[in-house]
C-alpha cells in the first residue's frame, strides 16, 4: 500500500528507536559541510548490492570521506585514509550502506514513502539552506548542492530515503518497554550502598621489618625467577643518527633576536602575584548565607563541599590572578593568609571562596632567562640545518650509501641497539624510530627516518639476538628490589590472615592500625590509597564480614559494617529507575532493529564489487 499521503505528518519515533547514521539524514541536523566533495566519475559505478538495492560508489565515496573527516574531528589529528582503514572505518560505512540498502529495500516492498510536503519541509528547516532571515533561500539551497556536487534530485531522493528509514525503523524499534523485573534487578545492583572499613598493611603491620638480604638470597631469587631477568629477542640494529641536541651547541647566537624573543614573552616571565582557590557554588543567596553560617559556626569547608554532593577537586580552581575571579578578585587577595570570604558573586552564582595559599609575584630577568632562550633559539636553527640535509640523506641512501658513508659524509653519529619492545634507550623513544625499528627485516635497504623533534635516522638490519639472561651483576638492584617485593607481599598475607582470623573470633580491626571508614559507598566508589578491587569485594561479602584483599603492591582487609538498599520509593530512587528503564528500552530497541536490518539484508543476498571498492579507495588516497 502506498503511504504517501499518511506520511505527510509521520509520527514522531517513540523512545528506543534507533537513529539512522545515513550521511544525508545526518545533514538535516548538521548541514551540508563538506559533503559530497567527491564525485566518483560520471558514469554510474556500483560498490555493491542488497538485492536488488545498489549501493552507488559516489554514496560510499561521500559517506567515508565524511566518517574519516568525523574521526580526524574526534581524536584532534588528521587521519588519512590508509589509517582510518587500518582501524576498520571502511568496514563499517559500507555495513551502514548495506543496513541502509536493505531498508530502502523493505521501504520498496510495502511501498513506503514520504509526501512531498513533510521533505519539503524537513528541507525548509535545515540551517544550510536558511537565510538571513532564518527562512528557506531557494538561492542558498541550489549554491549549496552545486558546491557539493549533488543535483536537486539526487539530493532530494536521497532525503526521501532517509526519512523513509527514519518511519520503518520507528516502526521495528518504537513501543518496547524495560520488563519490570530486569529494571527493579538493575536499580537495585547500580544503588545499593555498603559502609565499608578497610585496613591497609604496610611494613609497619609485621611485627619485625624485612631484613635485607645477602647475596646468596638475591642469587637464589635471581635463578629462580630468571624469566624476570631475561633480556627478550631482539634485532640489532646499527643507525646513523642526527639529532638537534647533537648539533644546537654549534649553531651562533644573535643577542638581539634573544632580546627580541624575550620582549615578545614578557608575560611569561613577569607574573603578578595569584592565590590557591576553591570556589563553592550555591543556587541562592540565600543557601550560601546560610553556608556561611555554619562555616562560621564551626562547620568545616570540607563538610560543606560533601553537603553540596562535591568533592574539592570539584572546587579547586587551582592558582588564580585577579583577572580570574571577577567581582570576588578584591576580597580573595585582601586575605593575608589562608582563610574563606562570601558569600561574593561568581559567573555562577553566589560562591565562598577558600583561600589556601599565596603565590608571591615572579619575575625572570633577560639574564636569567638568556641560557633558556639561547637553547631555544639553537635547538630551531638545528633543526632547520638538519631539514636542509634531509634531502642530500635521502638522495645518499637511494645511491646506494650505507650506514657508516652517511656517518662520514653526512656528519651523522653511529650508533647501536639491541631493539625489543622493552627498548628504552633514548633512540627508542622516538615513535617514528620504533615503528620503523618494528617494521625493520633482514635484507632490507637503509632508509630514512624523519623524528619528531626534527631529527633524522637511518636504520640497518644486523642480526637477531636470541634471548638472554643479563648477568647477576647488571640487574643486581632490580633483583634486590624484587625480592623485597615479592618477600614484603607474603609477609603482609601471613599478617593478614593472622589478623583476620583474629577479627572472627571477636577482635575489632581497629586493634591493628589506622582505618579507613566509609559509611556510604557506591559500587563506583574509591577508597584513598586502595584498589578498585576493594569495593569489588565489599560489595561479595555480607555485614560482618572480614576479607583479606591482594593485589600487585596492595594487602589489606575490608570489613562490611552496614548494607543499604535503594530505596526505590524517594524522588531519587524513582529518577534513577527511569534512567535505567530509557537505557533498557533503547538497548532492546537497538537489537530489535539490528536484527531486523540484519535478517533482511541476508534474506535479500548481499554482494561487493572489491575493484569498485579499491578504485574508490585509489582516488580518496
Amino acid at each position: 500500500m502506498s503511504q504517501d499521503t499518511a506520511s505527510e505528518s509521520p509520527k514522531r519515533k517513540r523512545r528506543g528507536a534507533p537513529v539512522l547514521s545515513g550521511v544525508l539524514l545526518a545533514m538535516i541536523v548538521g548541514g551540508l559541510g563538506g559533503y559530497g566533495i567527491t564525485n566518483f566519475g560520471s558514469g554510474r559505478v556500483v560498490i555493491g548490492s542488497v538485492g536488488e538495492q545498489e549501493i552507488d560508489a559516489n554514496q560510499y565515496a561521500r559517506a567515508l570521506q565524511n566518517e574519516v573527516a568525523a574521526l580526524g574531528q574526534q581524536t584532534g589529528t588528521q587521519i588519512d585514509l590508509q589509517q582510518a582503514i587500518a582501524l576498520g572505518v571502511d568496514a563499517r560505512v559500507r555495513q551502514s550502506l548495506v543496513t541502509q540498502a536493505a531498508l530502502d529495500g523493505e521501504a520498496a516492498r510495502i511501498g513506503l514513502s514520504v509526501g512531498d510536503a513533510v521533505l519539503a519541509r524537513e528541507i525548509g528547516r535545515m540551517p544550510a539552506f536558511q537565510g538571513p532571515t532564518g527562512t528557506f533561500d531557494t538561492a542558498m539551497y541550489d549554491d549549496a548542492l552545486r558546491r557539493n556536487n549533488l543535483t536537486r534530485a539526487e539530493f532530494e531522493s536521497g532525503m526521501r530515503g532517509d526519512l523513509s528509514r527514519a518511519l520503518l525503523s520507528g516502526a521495528v524499534a518504537g513501543g518496547f518497554a524495560a520488563p519490570d523485573a530486569l529494571t527493579d534487578t538493575l536499580l537495585a545492583h547500580a544503588a545499593e550502598r555498603r559502609g565499608i572499613t578497610v585496613l591497609t598493611l604496610r611494613e609497619s603491620s609485621l611485627a619485625t621489618p624485612i631484613a635485607d638480604p645477602d647475596d646468596a638470597a638475591l642469587r637464589a631469587f635471581y635463578d629462580a625467577n630468571i624469566a624476570q631477568f631475561t633480556a627478550p629477542e631482539a634485532k640489532r640494529i646499527r643507525f646513523a643518527a642526527l639529532l638537534p641536541e647533537a648539533l644546537a651547541a654549534t649553531m651562533p647566537v644573535d643577542e638581539a633576536e634573544l632580546r627580541r624573543i624575550y620582549d615578545e614573552r614578557k608575560a611569561e616571565y613577569i607574573q603578578p602575584e595569584r592565590r590557591l582557590v576553591e570556589r563553592l557554588v550555591f543556587p541562592s543567596e540565600a543557601e550560601a548565607k546560610d553556608a556561611r553560617a555554619r562555616f562560621d559556626a564551626g562547620e568545616t569547608f570540607e563538610v560543606l563541599v560533601a553537603a553540596r554532593g562535591l568533592k574539592l577537586i570539584d572546587v579547586d580552581m587551582g592558582d588564580v590572578g585577579k583577572d580570574e575571579l571577577g567581582a570576588a578578585a578584591e576580597d580573595v587577595f585582601a586575605l593575608t593568609e589562608p582563610g574563606v570570604v562570601g558569600p561574593l558573586p561568581s559567573e555562577f552564582g553566589p560562591a565562598l571562596y577558600r583561600m589556601n595559599g599565596i603565590l608571591s609575584a615572579q619575575e625572570t630577568t633577560f639574564e636569567e632567562a638568556r641560557a633558556d632562550l639561547a637553547t631555544e633559539l639553537q635547538m630551531d636553527a638545528a633543526r632547520r640545518a638538519i631539514g636542509d640535509k634531509i634531502e642530500a640523506i635521502d638522495d645518499a641512501l637511494a645511491g646506494g650509501a650505507t650506514i657508516d658513508d652517511l656517518a662520514k659524509e653526512q656528519g651523522m653519529e653511529l650508533g647501536q641497539i639491541d631493539f625489543s619492545a622493552a627498548s628504552d634507550d633514548k633512540i627508542a623513544g622516538y615513535p617514528a624510530f620504533r615503528t620503523a625499528a618494528e617494521a625493520l627485516q633482514e635484507g632490507d635497504f637503509p632508509e630514512a627516518i624523519q623524528l619528531n623533534d626534527g631529527g633524522v635516522a637511518a636504520i640497518q638490519f644486523d642480526q637477531i639476538v636470541p634471548p638472554a639472561p643479563i648477568p647477576f651483576d647488571e640487574v643486581k638492584e632490580d633483583v634486590a628490589e624484587a625480592w623485597r617485593t615479592d618477600t614484603l607481599a607474603k609477609a603482609l598475607k601471613a599478617r593478614g590472615e593472622e589478623i583476620r582470623a583474629e577479627v572472627e573470633a571477636g577482635a575489632h580491626l581497629g586493634q591493628f592500625g589506622i582505618l579507613d571508614v566509609s559509611p556510604d559507598t557506591s559500587r563506583a566508589g574509591a577508597i584513598e590509597g586502595a584498589p578498585a578491587e576493594v569495593v569489588a569485594e565489599a560489595f561479595k561479602m555480607d555485614v560482618g564480614d572480614v576479607r583479606l584483599v591482594e593485589t600487585p603492591g596492595y594487602v589489606g582487609l575490608v570489613q562490611v559494617d552496614k548494607i543499604t538498599p535503594v530505596d526505590a520509593a524517594s524522588a531519587d530512587g524513582k529518577a534513577l529507575r527511569d534512567g535505567i528503564a530509557a537505557q533498557v528500552e533503547q538497548a532492546i530497541a537497538q537489537d530489535a532493529f539490528v536484527m531486523f536490518s540484519t535478517g533482511l539484508a541476508n534474506g535479500a543476498g548481499i554482494q561487493f564489487n572489491q575493484s569498485a571498492i579499491d578504485a574508490v579507495h585509489a582516488q580518496l588516497r
